[in-house]
């Protein structure tokens, strides 16, 4: 397979961790072209990041380390434990593919892992909106923000529903599926939420991929279903991360 193929596969998944370490799409976005553009006059980057995803990966993060992305704009800077977690949860790689993706051990991993979960522990509790047309799913996602300290303001299946509730309720965080019960579109009803106020946002999606285009507005913080509690936990952590 050529190089260029086998990196485009990759790139969608990259640009969800960029957006994630960044706290914006358009940071996320930018860094990745940025990686882009070094690769077209670099054979041994290319070769690098075509190796897989851990070479893409890694390509990447050694790049957003060495400071000479200043153009981009300021983000807030994300410590080495919380990029180790979104690694091992988010794009569920093992300790010892995040240890070569970061330049660390995979013990160093585990380590680091540890002490980002130690630092969620810690965080104050936030108000939950969800959005989600699926009644088991959002019976689970209810429990998984309580278990984790949060509290759930209100559950919406549709568009409208969703806007009244943010209007009455003030979340400080919303959990977004994209298809919702009537045929409206959570992204929709997340944009109607964020013309009157400013609150961090993950959506939930069976199809990321569709998300992760860099062609349009997109979602900062994507998470896959079936998801998984520390996936869902280290989004949430996140988004409220550069809410603050």
């Amino acid at each position: 397979m050529p190089n260029s193929q086998a990196i485009k596969e990759n790139i969608p998944y990259l640009r969800r961790f960029a957006r994630s370490l960044t706290g914006t799409q358009k940071s996320g976005d930018a860094y990745v072209r940025l990686l882009l553009e070094a690769a077209q006059s670099d054979r041994d980057l290319v070769a690098q990041m075509a190796s897989g995803r851990v070479g893409l990966y890694g390509a990447f993060c050694k790049l957003q380390r060495s400071g000479t992305v200043a153009a981009i704009g300021e983000t807030k800077a994300v410590p080495l434990q919380r990029q180790a977690l979104l690694l091992t949860t988010m794009e569920d790689f093992s300790a010892a593919e995040t240890g070569e993706i970061l330049d660390v051990s995979a013990s160093d991993v585990d380590t680091l892992v540890a002490e980002a979960l130690a630092v969620i522990d810690g965080e104050g509790a936030a108000r939950v909106l969800i959005i989600e047309d699926e009644p088991l799913i959002s019976m689970q996602l209810e429990g998984l923000v309580e278990d984790l300290g949060h509290e759930v303001c209100g559950m919406a299946a549709t568009r409208d529903q969703a806007v009244a509730l943010a209007e009455a309720q003030g979340p400080s965080l919303v959990l977004a599926d994209i298809q919702l019960a009537d045929g409206s579109s959570g992204i929709d009803a997340v944009d109607d939420i964020l013309g009157s106020a400013n609150v961090p946002v993950v959506f939930i999606t069976a199809y990321p991929e569709r998300l992760l285009t860099g062609e349009r507005s997109e979602p900062a913080f994507l998470v896959t279903k079936p998801f998984h509690e520390a996936t869902v936990r280290a989004a949430i952590s996140q988004a409220l991360f550069f809410a603050t």
